[in-house]
C-alpha cells in the first residue's frame, strides 16, 4: 500500500468516525453533514474518477455497515460510487480551484443523496418518506457546501502533501 492510498484511508476513517459519532448529533431537520460524501469528492477531484469510484465504493459499504446504519445495505456504497465518479469527471487539469469543489461538492451532495434516496424507494425501505425527499436533499445540500469549505481544502492539503506533483519536485511550476 502507497503513501496515497494509506492517506484516503485515513481520511476516510477520520471522516466515518465523525459522521457517525460527532456530527450525527448535529442534525438538521433529521438531515446530518456528510463528510464521508465530501471526502469522496475531494479524492475524486484530486485522482480523477476511477480512484473516486474506488474510494467511494468502499467508503459506502463502510458507511452503510456502520453501527447506527437503519436502512439496507449497499445503498451508500452505490451512492458514493456515484458520487466518486461523477467528482471525478469535473477534474480539470491543474490544482482544483476553490470555485471547482465548491460546485463539485454540491453536484456530489445533490447526486449522492438522491442516488441514496431514490434506491431506497426502488428497494422499499420503510426508512424513506417520499413526500420529504426535495426538502431532506435541499436540506443536506446546504449542510454539506457549508462543511465543504472546511472538509475538501483539508482532504486536498493531506493528498498533496503525501503526494506532490512530480512536476513540483522538479522545481518547476504547474500550467
Amino acid at each position: 500500500m502507497n503513501a496515497r492510498n494509506l492517506a484516503i484511508a485515513f481520511a476516510v476513517s477520520v471522516a466515518l468516525v465523525l459522521q457517525t459519532t460527532v456530527f450525527s448529533r448535529l442534525t438538521v431537520e433529521g438531515v446530518g453533514p456528510d463528510l464521508v460524501l465530501l471526502v469522496v469528492a475531494a479524492v475524486a477531484l484530486r485522482h480523477g474518477s476511477q480512484v473516486g469510484l474506488a474510494t467511494g465504493f468502499v467508503a459506502g459499504l463502510l458507511l452503510d455497515l456502520a453501527p447506527p446504519a437503519d436502512h439496507v445495505a449497499g445503498r451508500w456504497a452505490l451512492a458514493l460510487l456515484v458520487v466518486g465518479y461523477v467528482a471525478g469527471r469535473l477534474t480539470s487539469t491543474g490544482e482544483p480551484r476553490p470555485v471547482q469543489w465548491l460546485g463539485a461538492a454540491a453536484a456530489s451532495s445533490f447526486v449522492g443523496t438522491s442516488v441514496f434516496a431514490l434506491s431506497g424507494i426502488v428497494l422499499s425501505d420503510p426508512a424513506v418518506a417520499t413526500g420529504e425527499l426535495l426538502r431532506t436533499s435541499a436540506v443536506a445540500l446546504g449542510y454539506d457546501v457549508v462543511l465543504a469549505l472546511a472538509v475538501v481544502p483539508l482532504t486536498l492539503a493531506l493528498l498533496e502533501r503525501v503526494e506532490p506533483d512530480r512536476v513540483r519536485v522538479l522545481g518547476l511550476s504547474r500550467p
